[in-house]
This record gives structure tokens, sequence and C-alpha cells, in this order.
């Protein structure tokens, strides 16, 4: 039976990490906050006190927890995480990108199909 081969451990000290040097004019959320469920660190993100700049600085924190974090975050965390993002985006008035993906798809789907409706009917009317 093979054994699972655990994560690779970083020899770069963190005083020499890219995200040591990402500096931030934000405050920072609340501890353990990323830990909570997705109405929660929504919630949390879009205060005022925490993001001043708007719903679009919650969405950069919640990116960097979730780029820092990398392999080492559960699928269900992970989960959670694209929740908070997508209720940030609709307090935003943004769709969210599944939604939009899925219109673009169908947007396309339509496109094709008119060709092909009209290709079918140029050869039917020759």
């Amino acid at each position: 039976m093979a054994t699972k081969k655990s994560a690779k451990k970083s020899t770069t000290p963190p005083s020499k990490r890219w995200s040591a040097k990402v500096t931030t004019d934000s405050t920072k959320p609340s501890p353990g906050i990323f830990k909570k469920p997705a109405k929660a660190i929504a919630a949390d993100l879009t205060k005022k006190s925490v993001s001043p700049k708007g719903p679009g600085q919650a969405m950069q924190m919640l990116s960097f927890y979730e780029n820092r974090g990398g392999k080492n975050l559960s699928p269900a965390r992970k989960k959670a995480l694209d929740n908070a993002k997508d209720l940030i985006r609709a307090k935003e008035g943004k769709p969210s990108a599944k939604k939009s993906a899925k219109k673009a798809v169908k947007k396309l789907a339509k496109k094709a199909a008119k060709k092909t409706a009209k290709k079918t009917t140029k050869k039917a009317s020759r």
C-alpha cells in the first residue's frame, strides 16, 4: 500500500517569504475570522472598520488569505471562503463568478445555435 506524501515544507524562513513583504493600509480583521462560516466572514470583512475602502478591499483580504493558505486549506474551508466571496460580490452588486460563467456559456451556445440555423436555412434555400 502506497503512503500519501505530505506537503513539502518550506525551507525559506518566514521573514523572507513573499507574504512577509505585503503591506496594506487596511486594518486587520479580527483573529480567527477565517475559521468562521461564510456569512460571518463576509459580514466581518465588509465592515467599515475592517475595510474602509469598501467590499473590494474585503475581497482582497479574503483572496490574500486563500492564496497564503494554499494547499493547506481543507476542501470544506475553501468552499466556505468561496461562499464568502460570493456574498461579498453580492454586496458589491456584482454577479458571482460561477453565475457569470454560466451566462457566458449559455450565450455562446445561443450564438452557435444561431450560426448553425443560418447555415441550414441557406443550404435549404439553394
